[in-house]
């Protein structure tokens, strides 16, 4: 497989407008903001824009710089090279001449206008709110640039009232209550602001939300552009001036930063993909974003992914910051469920994230971190943590005194990581005692014990005995010997023997349960009911409610989200539980490689050189919900470069 540097859309997709404008790149800068679009040139999304800046990082995300179009003045006459959607039309036309388009080492358009081939380069500037578009020319050519600007929350449509625009320079573009905007560039600015009505934004029409909005044209840029003379175009929100050689410059720091991390062409790539999760707050401490564009850091994504996009590439001291930054928010036992984007406070309506910590807090260790950290800071928040659980916490999370498995809610709460909601309903209802939840507790038990026993606290070993308790029990009350796999959900009304994948978290962690003729049973039922080349789905076929297509509106796509489509995280608890019930062997790990390798390849389609949130679990397995996720490609790399490792 080549380099993320060398992905390349095949020519056959730049002349089908459907392809071209459904294949999506995407640029991030480290603080939670980020540009977006497809490679036809078409915002397809709400969320599509040359710069959508974080205005509290990671969060309060606005977009300002809609889009660029571009005209090439020949004296032929002008060329069109933008593309826009609008009711019943697509106009200009500017993706019939597109000619080649590279995501990396950023979104990389060529046009061919009339014989002279022009290039558009975009990159965002790390650490800062600025997006930077340079032009180069085979020959000599004048291009006009139409600024289109929108100043609003980058999850709702609406322009902001009361825009105004000083022609500098730089191009001054200020609204109320909202970051001032200035555009840089060394040519001509033309004033006239003109409103572009009902832009259509298909995807979101297809996800059942408003797809109509209108733009502000701020007027019009000239730019001469010949070979060895770029013209260009900064859009920022930072103070300072702009010129040929910063311009450079910046973009020879970008370029120097994103060079591949890994001889390995596919570990390459993952890497490259990984560094758009890991951003600082405001305050500069670091986090993961659960995935663009609309996710904020979430507590369970984070634990999850932290293994693969930090620890697998050596990046120990940034996860310990992550697992301080999540423990300074622990309220009554639990880390926060998620940030949410508009600054309110976090959210703590979860069982599971807080146990994943335990996982987290394990993986660094295993990688070398630092163990007076667990022994001061995350041992005594750990004890906290689980004499919580014992007593009750948020939502009803709760140890069941009769046999010490945790209780998640009652009915109505959607509390583990299958959490759609459908008409204020559970889609997936998971209350009670959900399996992969109190594999987690088990593990956190166990784990808890050596981290007191090393920090020399003799009190500790009363979580080995806790955990003794926790797994006889759960031995007895999730074996189901009718369908020789495990209950999906454990409840006194009656357990939930739909086969799901949770069931794999009871070998695949590093304390397992059961006897190993149960744990191959597992593995068997889960390889022949719920894999894909993609990953196992969420719900078998033919079980009540398996969905296999993930498509239409909101409600629709909610009732489908657990309900048989295909996540690639779990390809990691997957293949954690076969090496364990296989063993280590030069086959097995092979066969892993290949696994792996296979959804790996998806980097080539839907948002280029990353790894989504779900899949179809029909085939061919089309990609859905968010474009880039990060405990997606968090599980691979970690898989590739830890659990799959030669030796």
């Amino acid at each position: 497989m080549p380099s993320s540097a060398d992905i390349e859309v095949p020519a056959a997709a730049l002349r089908d407008f459907g392809r071209a404008s459904r294949l999506e790149w995407l640029e991030t800068n480290g603080t939670g903001g980020y540009a977006m679009g497809t490679v036809a040139g078409v915002n397809s999304r709400r969320y599509h824009g040359h710069l959508v800046a974080a205005v509290r990082p990671p969060t309060e995300r606005a977009l300002l710089l809609a889009k660029l179009d571009e005209t090439a003045l020949l004296p032929s006459g002008p060329v069109e090279l933008a593309t826009n959607q609008y009711p019943g039309a697509v106009s200009p036309d500017g993706w019939t001449r597109l000619r080649a388009f590279r995501p990396a080492p950023f979104p990389t358009w060529i046009f061919d206008a009339s014989g002279v081939s022009v290039e558009k380069r975009l990159f965002l500037v790390a650490g800062a709110e600025t997006c930077v578009v340079v032009y180069r020319a085979s020959a000599p050519v004048t291009l006009r640039v139409l600024p289109f600007v929108a100043f609003r929350d980058h999850h709702a449509l609406g322009m902001a009232a009361g825009i105004t625009v000083a022609a500098g320079p730089p191009v001054a573009v200020t609204a109320p209550g909202w970051p001032a905007l200035a555009l840089h560039q060394p040519g001509r600015f033309q004033p006239g602001m003109e409103v572009y009505r009902a832009v259509e934004h298909l995807e979101e029409m297809e996800r059942g939300f408003d797809f109509r909005e209108d733009l502000l044209k701020i007027g019009s840029i000239e730019l001469d552009v010949a070979p060895g003379r770029p013209g260009w175009i900064v859009a920022t929100t930072a103070p300072g001036e702009w010129d040929d050689a910063r311009v450079a410059a910046a973009e020879s720091a970008e370029i120097a930063r994103r060079l591949p991390a890994s001889d390995d062409p596919l570990l390459a790539r993952l890497h490259a993909a990984a560094d758009a999760f890991i951003v600082s707050r405001a305050d500069g401490s670091r986090t993961i974003i659960a995935g663009y564009p609309w996710f904020t850091d979430w507590g369970r994504d984070t634990m999850i992914a932290l293994r693969g996009l930090l620890l697998a590439r050596g990046r120990v001291d940034d996860a310990r910051a992550v697992i301080a930054g999540f423990l300074a928010h622990l309220d009554h036992g639990l880390i926060p469920n998620r940030f949410p984007d508009g600054g309110a406070r976090p959210e703590y309506n979860t069982v599971d994230a807080t146990l994943w910590l335990f996982q987290a807090v394990h993986d660094y260790l295993e990688a070398g971190g630092d163990a007076a950290f667990v022994r001061e800071t995350v041992y005594p928040a750990a004890r906290e943590i689980l004499a919580w659980h014992r007593r009750g916490t948020h939502g009803g999370i709760v140890v069941d005194p009769t046999d010490g498995l945790l209780l998640a809610g009652g009915p109505g709460s959607q509390l583990t990581w299958m959490d759609a909601v459908v008409d204020g309903r559970p889609a997936t209802p998971r209350h009670g005692k959900p399996v992969e939840v109190n594999a987690l507790w088990y593990n956190a038990l166990r784990l808890a014990a050596g981290w007191g026993l090393a920090a020399g606290d003799p009190e500790a070993r009363r979580y080995d005995d806790e955990a003794e308790r926790v797994g006889a029990a759960f031995a007895r009350a999730f074996w189901n010997p009718r369908r020789g796999c495990l209950y999906d959900v454990v409840r006194d009304d009656g357990n939930d023997e739909r086969i799901r994948p949770n069931q794999l978290l009871a070998i695949a962690l590093p304390y397992p349960l059961l006897s190993r003729e149960q744990q191959r049973a597992i593995l068997n039922v889960v390889e022949r009911e719920l894999m894909t080349d993609v990953g196992p789905r969420t719900l078998a076929r033919g079980e009540p409610g398996y969905v296999g297509r993930y498509r239409g509106g909101s409600r629709e796509r909610d009732a489908a989200y657990h309900q048989g489509a295909v996540w690639p995280w779990l390809y990691g608890p997957y293949l954690r539980a076969y090496l364990r019930v296989e063993g280590r062997t030069a086959e097995s790990l092979a066969h892993g490689r290949m696994l792996v390798t296979a959804v790996a390849r998806r980097l080539e389609e839907g948002c280029l050189g990353t790894l989504g949130e779900l899949f179809d679990g029909e085939p061919p397995h089309l990609a859905g919900g968010a474009p880039a996720q990060a405990w997606s490609v968090g599980e691979v790399l970690a898989l590739l470069a830890i659990d799959l490792a030669p030796g």
